[in-house]
């Protein structure tokens, strides 16, 4: 029966408060690791995926290979600002051509056959 007046008192005293908060900052502090390690294996799952894409062959004007001619001018429409405030940021747009002259991206491969250098049999 001393057992319960030593629980009682303890329970008085605060004693289980001492506890209880140290088992919520276990449990956070575990939470908090558990979502770290979480978001690295996203971030390792997106790398990985992003080294398997091929490089995509897209010009200094951040527009794609398609967009461009032979002779390397881009033929898409791009926003224009014709008008700025004191600070001298863009109040209104208009519509305009690309002023990009040259594709500089990546060139991509041509598909090629090659015969295999030794024979099997």
């Amino acid at each position: 029966m001393g057992w319960v007046w030593v629980i009682a008192v303890l329970f008085w005293t605060g004693g289980f408060a001492w506890a209880a908060d140290n088992i919520r900052t276990a449990l956070r502090n575990r939470h908090e690791r558990k979502m770290q390690l979480l978001e690295a294996e996203k971030q390792d799952r997106l790398a990985v995926e992003a080294a398997h894409k091929p490089p995509e062959p897209v010009c200094g004007c951040t527009h794609h290979l398609a967009k461009h001619d032979k002779q390397g001018r881009c033929h898409e429409r791009v926003e224009v600002p014709t008008a700025w405030d004191e600070n001298k940021k863009p109040l209104r747009y208009e519509a305009g051509q690309c002023n990009c002259q040259r594709y500089v991206g990546p060139q991509p491969l041509s598909q090629v056959y090659a015969d295999d250098l030794t024979d099997l049999a």
